[in-house]
């Protein structure tokens, strides 16, 4: 399918704005052909990954040569944000991260300035930089910020990846398809609660089992029965884990969401539930993830970064005590000085905890971590972290916030 190009994207394929937007509009248009696409949508911001993992060598020397070109042709046009990246240089040495890992990630940051990029390093962007409105088309890579922001907030995106989202940031534009459309926002099946979540962990068990019952990108869930309207923290967990589990880019919760007041306004109100979801399907799920009796090797609060209320949570809790196995507690660089101010990180590396900035555990060479410091069971109250980390070797187990921090300081799962 030819997209329908205006006269400047016309101007961008033919080469006259230079080199890196004249790939970026070939780019999107081989993308938005496959996908069906009818024309390009302009776009306000974008988000795009910025870790070195993910990138490659190659990714970062292909990223240099387009900061290598005239500043007026690299630049980007729209405000660009960066998803966390590979390390918190300040912290990388107690990580155990090796050299090449840093001049790597330098690299990166390099190219990226020279871009015009800012270097924003989170994932949780609605909660700290400028959050998209109702109906703003962005362009957005972080699995958990795209389903956030489409749902809660109710912009518009698809899951964007790196090269897709850099071509977005370069043109001012993206394909018009999927989550861009009307259509595709539709509910497609509906999903009754049983029992509201009242822990993090819960809400990150909810979005996992519904995420699985979903199984595909473009089967919009519709959830019903919910006694309560859950905080920003609790649908930032539920929704990463959905998205995590099901890549589901959408969910509605009627009531709550912005494109759902009423039922009717996303599906069809006879449709009957596919599923209801009690307490007890919340347990089969973390039964999966059990550990109980079992010595644990680190802590690690990742995936999605900590709010600073998050941040204040866990101060409390750890107020006066002490870690026996390492305790990872990952946040943004917009949140780690508000931490700072208000005493939040004191207390946490007062009881030997280590507070990370602009980086996500998944995405830092975890594998190498593991490696390098021993490390194989890990207790976490994040059901994405849960689902991802196993594949770097890990053993997952997922607690509540609260347990956590138990474990952390008895070196056991209660």
């Amino acid at each position: 399918m030819t997209l329908a190009l205006d006269e400047e994207a016309e101007a961008m394929r033919a080469g006259r704005f230079g080199p890196a937007r004249q790939w970026a509009i070939a780019h999107q248009l081989e993308v938005g052909g496959y996908l069906g696409a009818a024309d390009l949508v302009p776009v306000s911001q974008a988000h795009i990954m910025a870790d070195t993992e993910s990138l490659g060598a190659s990714g970062v020397g292909w990223l240099e040569g387009l900061a290598a070109l005239p500043e007026t042709e690299r630049r980007v046009r729209i405000p660009t944000m960066t998803d966390p990246r590979g390390t918190d240089f300040s912290q990388a040495a107690r990580l155990g991260q090796q050299e090449w890992m840093l001049a790597l990630e330098r690299r990166v940051v390099a190219a990226f300035e020279a871009l015009g990029v800012l270097m924003t390093d989170t994932c949780v962007t609605y909660q700290t930089i400028m959050p998209p409105v109702a109906g703003e088309h962005v362009a957005y890579g972080d699995t958990g910020v795209v389903i956030y922001c489409n749902s809660v907030l109710g912009a518009r995106s698809n899951f964007e990846g790196g090269p897709s989202a850099l071509a977005a940031a370069l043109t001012g534009r993206t394909p018009r398809y999927g989550y861009h459309l009307e259509a595709a926002r539709r509910g497609a099946f509906v999903v009754r609660l049983a029992v509201t979540p009242a822990r993090l962990d819960e809400w990150g068990a909810l979005g996992a089992i519904i995420g699985r019952l979903a199984g595909d990108y473009w089967r919009v869930p519709v959830i019903v029965g919910h006694e309560r309207v859950p905080g920003s923290d609790a649908l930032k967990h539920f929704g990463a884990a959905m998205a995590s589990y099901g890549s589901v880019p959408l969910f509605h919760m009627v009531g709550v969401t912005p494109e759902a007041p009423t039922l009717a306004q996303v599906i069809d109100p006879a449709t009957p539930a596919l599923a209801t979801i009690g307490e007890a399907d919340l347990g089969r799920f973390r039964s999966g993830y059990d550990g109980r009796g079992e010595a644990v090797d680190v802590v690690v609060f990742s995936a999605p970064q900590l709010s600073l209320i998050e941040m204040q949570a866990l101060a409390g809790l750890l107020a006066g005590r002490r870690t026996s196995v390492p305790l990872l507690a990952v946040t943004s660089p917009q949140v780690k000085p508000d931490a700072d101010r208000m005493g939040m990180t004191a207390k946490i590396e007062d009881a030997g905890g280590t507070v990370l900035s602009g980086m996500c555990f998944y995405q830092s060479y975890a594998r190498e971590l593991a490696a390098a410091n021993g490390w194989r069971v890990l207790a976490t109250n994040s059901a994405k972290l849960a689902n991802i980390i196993g594949g770097y070797g890990y053993r997952p187990v997922l607690l509540s916030l609260e347990a956590c921090v138990e474990a952390a300081c008895s070196g056991r799962i209660a």
